[in-house]
């Protein structure tokens, strides 16, 4: 069953209240240093390309669908950059947590454009030149941006980092 079914689902029994779910996101950088970045459909934010995982679904395979179903774009994982637990509120009330893995990653083929209705644009940035992005995202970006390190945690004990 599709994420979004299972959702569906879910939702229709526990309402808007707190659900937690498995989540990816890709770090896109091309060979001139950019970073892919989608505008969402429903915030209108710019945003990682991210998504939630189908049941029996691998992370990394979440990640690779998910970043070609939205921008067309197909990717090769160069490593594991973090893992961590943040809140997502939807417009529609929906609350969230969100268990998210995201992942240091390079093109291998496409050209980035919408391919699916969750974005409004998708896009390559400099690092030096970013849209205004969530303290989250940025953290993401941060963690994925050496191409060789320890992927990111949070600390036992620690919470969720303020701001996200």
């Amino acid at each position: 069953m599709p994420a979004s079914e299972y959702v569906t689902a879910l939702r229709g029994k526990v309402g808007s209240g707190l659900v937690m779910f498995p989540s990816v996101s890709a770090v896109i950088f091309n060979d001139r240093d950019e970073i892919l970045l989608h505008q969402r459909s429903d915030t209108a934010a710019w945003t990682l390309i991210a998504g939630m995982m189908d049941p029996g679904e691998q992370p990394a395979d979440t990640l690779v669908r998910e970043v070609e179903e939205e921008t067309s774009i197909r990717v090769e994982i160069q490593r594991l950059a973090g893992v961590a637990l943040h809140e997502v509120t939807y417009p529609n009330g929906d609350l969230c947590h969100m268990v998210n893995t995201w992942f240091r990653c390079r093109p291998v083929s496409g050209e980035a454009r919408v391919n699916d209705s969750e974005s409004l644009a998708v896009a390559w940035f400099p690092l030096t030149g970013l849209p205004d992005l969530s303290p989250y995202a940025l953290h993401r970006i941060h963690t994925a941006r050496p191409v060789e390190a320890a992927p990111w945690f949070a600390s036992p004990g620690e919470d969720m980092i303020p701001g996200w």
